[in-house]
């Protein structure tokens, strides 16, 4: 799998879900490189993806783009999103953009794949 540009970077798979945790600001500067990443990872058919967002800091509506590409690509696909997260301002977010209910939203790694070494790490400030 390619490097994400300034970071090597792996993805974690979980039986057929992919893995991948997200740090800092899902922004306008991270939006291109997290869009490729996130395309590579739903290319094949009935995708599985887990999205840590819990060390997100912020999110924009470029961030936000992102995430609904990378649902509609599932979605397309017959597969599955989940994000991961327990932030409040994130919900907020969602709800204010008229989004809430789109996404399958939980408060911790889905059973199975918390037990397994740490995800493809992804950090936005090196996108």
């Amino acid at each position: 799998m390619p490097d994400i540009p300034g970071k090597s970077a792996q993805s974690l798979q979980v039986g057929t879900t992919q893995v991948v945790t997200l740090r800092g600001e899902l922004d306008l500067l991270a939006a291109p490189a997290l869009r490729a990443r996130l395309d590579m990872l739903t290319a094949g058919p009935c995708p599985d993806l887990v999205l840590d967002l819990r060390p997100v800091s912020f999110v924009d509506c470029s961030g936000l783009g992102v995430l609904c590409r990378v649902r509609n690509r599932v979605r397309a696909r017959h597969g599955r999103l989940r994000l991961v997260t327990g932030s409040a301002s994130l919900r907020r977010v969602l709800r204010h953009a008229g989004m809430a209910g789109v996404f399958e939203l939980l408060p911790r790694m889905p059973v199975g794949v918390a037990d397994q070494t740490a995800p493809d790490t992804v950090d936005s400030a090196v996108l």
